[in-house]
């Protein structure tokens, strides 16, 4: 069964992503005007075969391409070949969805020591003595 390889354990069968094809926008004349080159993907997330990680993962992301539904669209045309624009909207789905599988790094709380406390004081009299001789003296 042949799929789309998100990572090395994670493989979706390829009936779960539909494909739109549609007249792109903008300048190009009449090959804009009759031939639909530009390639819309649609992936439900919820009904997928997506391990539950993902799932919650891209469901929780503020990613344009996400909408309210639960369904990543994305939009391809940029170039003037189907074929290409389709390969293109691939490649981001891809790395979306492979994203939401990289766990984020936590971070780890630190506080500033004592000498850069002390530069920073410094900086800001420093600075304070500059603007306050800019004013004009007081008579």
């Amino acid at each position: 069964m042949s799929g789309i390889q998100i990572s090395q354990r994670v493989i979706l069968p390829e009936h779960e992503i539909e494909w739109q094809f549609i007249r792109s926008s903008g300048a190009g004349g009449q090959n804009v005007n009759k031939v639909a080159t530009a390639a819309q993907l649609i992936f439900d997330i919820r009904s997928s075969s997506l391990p539950d990680v993902y799932k919650q993962r891209l469901l929780a992301r503020s990613d344009h391409r996400i909408t309210a539904s639960g369904k990543i669209i994305i939009k391809s045309q940029t170039t003037r070949s189907q074929a290409h624009n389709r390969e293109l909207a691939l490649e981001q789905f891809i790395e979306l969805v492979a994203s939401a599988g990289k766990v984020p790094k936590r971070r780890i709380a630190t506080r500033p020591t004592k000498a850069s406390k002390r530069r920073r004081i410094e900086k800001k009299k420093k600075r304070s003595d500059t603007k306050s001789l800019r004013q004009k003296p007081l008579v």
